[in-house]
């Protein structure tokens, strides 16, 4: 009797001893390392930006670093420039300042648990120029290099003609679709929406021999946006690198936008001849100078929902936004 319950016993202790092995192998090839997304990079001024990430699994352990890792070269490595900014299952931010002015740079968010470092996709983006430019009124622009051309990267908020006459500013529906001479307006008749978004001007105000552009520079022509596009890689993709990224200012789910050139297209919207405002966080519009007939011009249009920068004909009585190109 005693030698059979010894056996059993021993048995017993040897599948416990079986299962225990078993469970320590299963937790180990339960444990991976942590899945992250690196969140969009937010401007701040021409040598600071905002970047972070989000953890979306500790792969079983516990994350004990999160933070981000920059380099002008493609995947950056915590072995490269890095910031640390937490720890967990969370999001984090964090600032990324006295970076190199137009330069080209390529970041990831990465976290870290007992498995090792694990990083996020990479984004790349451009730092502006040092050159700040003031219009007439006051207003100062960032500017920011793409290709062999350097724009201003706010949209026009200028209320005055170069050589200081007003630039009309039309709130009245009639008024505005009976103008032929040049007027602007605030999205909804409200001055808040044009701190971010600039003010919307008729084409009228764009062809202006008084000139709406700060000294030294001009409103883009159709010639130069096709050039843009075209070192961008074309019309069907290059929206995505124009348009500011995230979710801040246009609408879900801005498709493509990662803002790569530093250019932060903005959806303004845009005042039809008739005078209503529509399309503000969904698209934004800029004026070309290129002139097609005597009732239309040339626009250059980009979608949330899209990666393209569209080129059409628009009726010169309409409210767009405007960009101006370096002399």
């Amino acid at each position: 009797m005693t030698l059979i319950l010894n056996y059993r016993t021993y048995a017993l202790a040897f599948a416990l001893a079986i299962f225990a092995i078993a469970a320590g192998c299963k937790k180990d090839e339960d444990k991976s390392l942590p899945e992250l997304t690196t969140t969009p990079v937010t401007y701040i001024d021409e040598q600071t930006v905002i970047c972070g990430g989000t953890v979306t699994s500790d792969g079983g352990t516990t994350v004990t670093e999160t933070g981000i890792c920059w380099s002008i070269t493609h995947n950056p490595t915590t072995g490269d420039m890095k910031l640390i900014c937490g720890s967990g299952l969370d999001t984090f931010t964090g600032t990324l300042g006295t970076l190199n002015t137009n330069t080209q740079y390529f970041v990831r968010a990465y976290a870290v648990n007992s498995e090792g470092t694990a990083y996020g996709h990479e984004i790349s983006f451009r730092t502006w120029n040092d050159e700040m430019v003031t219009d007439i009124d006051g207003n100062v622009y960032h500017t920011v290099t793409v290709g062999s051309q350097v724009w201003l990267v706010e949209n026009l908020s200028v209320t005055h003609y170069r050589n200081g006459d007003e630039i009309p500013l039309v709130t009245d529906n009639a008024e505005w679709e009976g103008l032929t001479s040049g007027a602007y307006s605030d999205y909804e008749n409200n001055a808040a929406n044009a701190v971010t978004y600039g003010r919307l001007y008729n084409w009228f105000a764009v062809d202006e021999s008084r000139n709406i552009a700060p000294e030294g520079w001009h409103v883009s022509t159709d010639a130069e946006w096709t050039a843009m596009t075209s070192y961008l890689g074309g019309e069907g993709i290059a929206g995505g690198k124009l348009k500011e990224a995230g979710l801040i200012h246009w609408l879900e789910p801005n498709s493509g936008a990662t803002n790569e050139t530093g250019f932060s297209a903005l959806p303004g919207g845009h005042r039809d001849y008739a005078g209503i405002y529509t399309y503000i966080q969904w698209g934004g519009g800029w004026w070309t100078s290129t002139g097609e007939n005597p009732n239309d011009a040339r626009v250059r249009y980009m979608d949330h929902g899209s990666y393209d920068v569209w080129n059409y004909l628009e009726d010169k009585r309409y409210g767009r936004s405007v960009r101006c190109v370096k002399d």
